[in-house]
């Protein structure tokens, strides 16, 4: 198989499309396995074969092109080949997260206006909530075992089979694949518009950072309802590779999970490193054959630990749902806790708050393009007033705030939203929450800004404290002083049971901005502690 800087070549940009990937790669690579996902393992051409028949049956239900096909679905071959079929049909998946409830999953279902829903027969009961007047939903194609609740407002039936296989639709690499929703961090969620050629750029960009090989194995517990998981599957299917999906993430299957399925590559996420090096150590740490992970967004302190211990590399880098792998280095050039130089093909700048280009060394709003047509996302799905706010000036403006550095690398500063302006000093939360996740007895924290007395930003910070721990504030705030600048440390303390999070484990942080300061939370003024600028660094 041709390295990732062959596949542009081999594939003219008017066959950037699902079905044509599908088919030129089953032409290419016949009965070799490409995708095992819910217990079934697909090989080139029953993949293309089952997702045409998908297709078939999708169109005998009325699917036609363009309407949207939702998903609420995880980890099984009923979730793949909807999700591809809808594709081969000319039809928009809008695959949805599992964990998504009430007021959230009728914006969804109502905004992205699809008519018929693939879910699991144990998630029914999420439905009965839902207002029929708000939502197009008519049918629900019932999968997994177990029994369904009676909901008489739809017809409900078993997952069809297959249907003798169809043509593919004949659609441009620019028609929409699939609608994304994001968490909703800061208000209703958005629906992304991923166009197909936005996975063929995925897998090029992605597999030629872990360098993948037709010999490798990959492995992911992530959800193929979210873009890291479902651009694995375009990895697998672009490189000639085999992808195992497992069910779901398992800290302490992870690591026996992949020697069992002899992997070479697999996929973690910031959140999951923790977990894993909080798990009792023993012969599984190296018993694998791993040889790199992708692991966007794992703190800097974290990389050597891990490392050390399991023996495979973590590869950083920077993408999102509506953009793509733009961001990154090769593992020998790794720097922990930055994200990595801008990969060719796209262009980057850090802008003020007018767009205006910083120079070198100054933080700003990281603002990006795509030379590749059809490379990134085309807007929010029926929110217009959104995608011309997020495409404003003809550039993406991803809302993170970063560093240039003058060797061309870019450090993560925070989330614009989350920036916290204190007696005239721009204070990073993600920076002040490095710094208090690094203390051994807390598990987890959020940083965000409350108003003071003097119309600016005090710092606040909830913290989640590991299991058995303790810590008083003057000794944490002991703890922060070496390590930050004075004006970052937190005048606000209250310690939690836990974070409040979107269903993909983001921190809500606005809620806690909107519940503020409680009776509950420790005020460093009211007690009299003293910050010193001669500790700071």
């Amino acid at each position: 198989m041709p390295a990732s800087s062959s596949l542009p070549a081999l594939f003219p940009p008017i066959t950037r499309t699902v079905p044509e990937m599908l088919h030129r790669q089953a032409e290419r690579y016949g009965e070799r396995p490409v995708i095992t996902i819910g217990g079934v393992t697909f090989s080139h051409v029953g993949l293309r074969e089952a997702v045409a028949g998908r297709a078939a049956a999708l169109a005998a239900a009325g699917i036609v092109a363009g309407d949207r096909v939702a998903t609420l679905c995880g980890n099984r071959a009923e979730l793949l080949v909807t999700i591809l079929g809808s594709a081969w049909l000319g039809a928009i998946a809008v695959p949805i997260n599992t964990a998504s409830r009430g007021a959230q999953l009728e914006h969804i279902l109502a905004n992205c206006g699809a008519r018929l829903l693939v879910v699991e027969r144990e998630l029914t009961p999420v439905l009965t909530s839902l207002d029929p007047a708000r939502i197009a939903l008519a049918t629900l194609w019932l999968v997994g075992e177990g029994n369904a609740v009676d909901l008489p407002r739809f017809e409900s039936v078993p997952f069809p089979d297959p249907l003798e296989p169809i043509a593919p639709h004949e659609g441009d690499p620019g028609d929409t694949f699939a609608i994304l929703y994001t968490s909703g961090t800061t208000g209703l969620s958005k629906g992304v518009c991923c166009p197909h050629a936005q996975y063929f750029w995925w897998a090029v960009y992605t597999g030629g950072m872990l360098d993948l090989r037709e010999a490798d194995v990959l492995v992911t517990t992530l959800p193929v309802f979210h873009t890291n998981a479902l651009n694995a599957c375009f990895q697998a299917i672009l490189h000639g590779t085999q992808l195992v999906v497992e069910p779901r993430f398992s800290a302490s299957d992870f690591m026996p999970s992949l020697a069992r399925h002899k992997a070479t590559v697999t996929y973690v996420l910031g959140a999951m490193v923790p977990m894993l090096l909080a798990q009792e150590k023993g012969p599984a740490d190296r018993a694998h054959r791993v040889r790199i992970a992708l692991a966007p967004a794992v703190p800097a302190h974290f990389h050597k630990a891990f490392i050390e211990r399991f023996g495979f590399g973590l590869l950083d880098g920077y993408g999102s749902t509506e953009t793509n792998c733009i961001m990154g280095a090769p593992l020998a050039e790794q720097r922990p806790g930055y994200m990595g130089r801008l990969l060719p093909r796209f262009s980057a700048r850090v802008v003020d708050d007018q767009d205006n280009a910083l120079p070198d060394g100054e933080a700003g709003e990281l603002v990006l393009r795509a030379d590749e047509p059809f490379a990134f996302a085309t807007g929010y799905f029926g929110m217009a007033d959104k995608t011309v706010e997020a495409w404003r000036n003809l550039w993406f403006h991803t809302g993170d705030r970063v560093v240039r550095e003058p060797d061309g690398f870019y450090r993560f500063v925070d989330r614009i939203k989350d920036a916290i302006r204190r007696r005239g000093e721009n204070v990073s939360s993600y920076e002040v929450e490095q710094v208090l996740v690094s203390h051994p007895s807390i598990e987890n924290a959020a940083v965000f800004p409350v108003r003071s007395e003097l119309a600016e930003d005090e710092v606040m910070a909830a913290i989640v404290l590991r299991a058995g721990e303790q810590i008083a504030p003057t000794a944490l705030l002991d703890y922060c002083q070496p390590r930050m600048p004075y004006f970052a440390v937190p005048r606000y303390l209250e310690f939690v049971d836990k974070l409040p999070t979107t269903e993909s484990g983001k921190v809500t942080k606005y809620k806690l901005r909107e519940r503020g300061i409680t009776a509950a939370t420790w005020d460093r003024d009211k007690a009299g502690y003293k910050v010193t600028r001669k500790s700071a660094i």
